[in-house]
């Protein structure tokens, strides 16, 4: 029987669920068992809870449905636990190193308690200094352990369930179980509470609480909000029932209310039923109310005389008297904002236009990526919808003739971007563009991130220093309707840097579709137009961008590399997109194709890859042609920009540090040898998960035909996927 049994209920929080179990298996006091609760077998969560399942036997994953919520989960949890103790832990929060020894050495100075409390500590989910809210709780408890009578404050309402351990067979001996519905902490806490007879605390940080950044789900508007009042009938009626002390009883009464009343001040959090909540916390408060019970003093205590009198007119005009009061204190002066777009204010006056889409790639360099794809697909499937695509002025050349489009900036842009149902774009629209209601933002993002992005890079002071204000891009962030992503390490990673309320769409890049339609032809079609001599095998070398360069630096001498690599061998470069072209060579070995519109041709001419770090080996991977790494800087690349993963344990083929190995690999076969199909395989199996060829497909019916996500095509395995053929048949031997 281990010691602990630590449950972690997962659902919605894929994305930092990992960094949580990791909190808990790397304790120093190892006499544990981590039960990970997912929703359902192959959600991202349960891949993640199924990945440290094989690692460590101590990790024993259960399921419980999303309908069951976290009351289920939790309970889940608690009947597959063997532990001395339970403990709970938010999926997205960390248990603190030395936890559990800290708590093993507390419970053997206080022996066996039914409920030890322990300090957390809150941290915003951005900046700002954590805060440890049962600190002044805990300091008035006594110091060893004690019956709940002797420190009546200590109520476990206040608590929520991850702040403190609970004897399992108390747990069990009570038939103790998380209360269904929103609020379970509170009900859970008070019940806990009220059957124990001997308890202790800890004053140390044990668990970090990471707070969202949409905040807690307990406090957003809707229907939910009545629940409270059913978790505080539940506690108080069993309260009535077991007749604690007078001085218990009214403490736990002040506490339960005074969340009532912190509701019932907020009538944004109940659309509708305000008064309706606000007169059954009235019945609840008459029928409940302690013998002798005194209001507290001030302002509070004015609000539990109206509550008792269900005085609710006057109620609302002390809250909006309140309010005001706290308006006029903070008022501070703002320097006004000038609208210069003032055509554009207007068409936001104008109605939706419901058969009109916008698309945007790689902020207007032309028609290209997962925007072009979905907007080819829709023409085909959704011919009512009337496509525009936004480029810069001096990209025009980049469009296709057939396809309608405005320059970015002129006054049909800014026409199109306010009256757009549908807007689709790999990166994101300008600052000044309005989120408006009924419109639907998709985000497409333009590769698997092995690289940090989005609110992760601000830890990395090189990249941080350059990637402007992480406010305004979650501002942005905070327009996406959807999400697409190509694999699960892509969801879960996107929900780490991008934190949002979008749905997130596994349904492969719509860019990748062409790996798995293109024909012979086409690859020989766009070899001749790169000017790829015939029979020659055609490398494509596709470095990443150094936040710490300060223009392109290809890193890698490759006229020296095509006399060493052999004769057969041309060399397809390609810069990043944040350069318009790569360098000049003399060797007319080296192509440099940086301007061709389509990274996608690109790759589909090339028989073989050499990159470092670009996230063009994720979708070259579809092609399943071989791949090598060239990573001569990898650790102080790993260590300005920060990375997802560790590209050398698991790369998608050869290794080369040196420009002499990297030659080697060719020379002697090894790039398409078994060893470098036998890491291919393993890195298109995490990587290349959703990719089959009919992405853009699934997001049109989806997005833009309203088709509810079991209709849509189910993703083919990948032993079943053909990728398109290469020109040169590369040696398997």
């Amino acid at each position: 029987m281990p010691r602990f049994s630590i449950i972690v209920p997962s659902h919605g929080v894929a994305g930092r669920l990992s960094q949580a179990l990791d909190s808990v298996l790397a304790q120093s006091f190892d006499d544990l068992e981590l039960i990970p609760v997912c929703d359902a077998p192959g959600s991202p969560a349960a891949d993640v809870a199924g990945e440290h399942a094989e690692r460590d036997p101590r990790v024993t994953p259960v399921h419980s449905p999303p309908s069951a919520g976290l009351s289920g989960a939790r309970n889940a949890g608690m009947r597959a636990a063997s532990g001395t103790y339970l403990l709970f832990l938010d999926g997205d929060d960390l248990l603190l190193p030395g936890a559990l020894a800290a708590l093993d050495a507390r419970l053997g100075k206080t022996g066996d308690v039914d409920v030890l409390y322990f300090e957390h500590e809150r941290t915003p989910w951005w900046e700002g200094a954590p805060s440890k809210p049962a600190t002044a709780l805990l300091a008035a408890a006594p110091g060893g352990a004690f019956a709940p009578a002797d420190a009546p404050r200590i109520t476990g309402v206040p608590l929520p369930a991850w702040s403190a351990a609970y004897r399992r067979s108390f747990v069990t001996e009570h038939r103790l179980a998380f209360p269904d519905g929103h609020f379970t902490d509170l009900g859970w806490g008070g019940l806990t509470a009220l059957a124990a007879e001997r308890v202790a605390v800890l004053r140390q940080v044990l668990v970090r609480h990471r707070l969202r950044r949409q905040g807690s789900r307990l406090n957003l508007p809707g229907e939910h909000q009545r629940e409270l009042l059913d978790q505080v009938d539940l506690v108080l009626t069993r309260a009535a029932e077991q007749g604690p002390a007078a001085e218990r009883a009214r403490a736990l009464f002040d506490q339960l209310f005074a969340t009532v009343l912190k509701t019932a001040s907020r009538p944004e959090r109940l659309p509708s039923g305000h008064r309706a909540f606000f007169r059954r916390a009235h019945r609840l408060y008459r029928r409940h109310r302690p013998a002798g019970y005194r209001v507290p003093a001030g302002s509070l205590g004015v609000q539990h005389r109206l509550l008792a009198a269900g005085a609710y007119t006057a109620f609302c005009a002390l809250r909006t008297a309140n309010r005001s009061a706290a308006r006029a204190a903070e008022r501070v002066p703002r320097p006004r904002r000038l609208r210069t777009r003032l055509h554009y204010r207007a068409q936001l006056r104008r109605p939706i236009d419901p058969r009109l889409a916008v698309y945007c790639a790689y902020w207007g360099r032309g028609y290209a990526c997962s925007p072009a794809a979905i907007h080819a697909k829709a023409r085909e499937l959704a011919p009512h919808i009337r496509s525009v695509f936004l480029v810069e002025a001096g990209q025009k050349h980049a469009v296709p003739a057939d396809v309608d489009h405005v320059v970015i900036g002129s006054r049909r842009y800014w026409e199109v971007l306010a009256r757009a149902k549908y807007l689709v774009n790999n990166a994101n629209f300008a600052e000044g563009v309005v989120k408006r209601p009924g419109s639907v933002h998709v985000q497409t993002q333009h590769g698997t991130p092995l690289k940090t992005m989005g609110v992760d890079q601000s830890t990395y002071p090189v990249v941080a220093a350059q990637s402007g204000s992480f406010a305004k891009l979650l501002g942005r962030v905070d327009r996406w309707d959807f999400n697409l992503s190509s694999n699960r390490h892509s969801t879960q990673m996107w929900e780490r840097a991008f934190p949002g309320s979008y749905e997130a769409l596994e349904y492969g890049y719509p860019r990748n579709d062409v790996y798995y339609t293109a024909t012979a032809q086409d690859v020989a079609r766009v070899r001749r137009e790169l000017g790829v001599p015939e029979g020659r095998t055609a490398v494509l070398y596709a470095p990443t961008h150094r936040d710490h360069h300060t223009g392109f630096e290809p890193g890698l001498d490759l006229e020296a590399f095509c006399a060493a690599a052999g004769e057969d061998v041309v060399v397809l470069l390609r810069a990043h997109y944040f350069y318009d072209r790569g360098r000049a060579a003399a060797d007319s070995r080296i192509i440099d194709v940086t301007a061709h519109r389509s990274s996608e041709d690109v790759c589909l001419a090339a028989d073989a890859l050499i990159t470092d770090y670009s996230s063009i080996m994720f979708d070259y991977a579809n092609l399943d042609r071989p791949i090598v790494v060239y990573a001569d800087d990898w650790e102080v690349y790993r260590e300005t920009r920060g990375v997802y993963f560790d590209l050398m344990a698991e790369p998608p083929g050869p290794v080369a540090r040196t420009p002499e190995e990297l030659a080697r690999v060719f020379r002697d076969g090894t790039y398409a040898g078994p060893e470098a199909r036998a890491l291919r395989a393993a890195f298109r199996e995490r990587f290349c998960q959703f990719d089959d060829g009919r992405a853009a497909e699934r997001v049109v019916r989806r997005v833009l035909l309203g088709e509810p996500p079991e209709a849509l095509p189910p993703v083919l395995p990948l032993a079943e996927r053909v990728p398109a053929p290469a020109a040169v048949t590369l040696a398997r031997s």
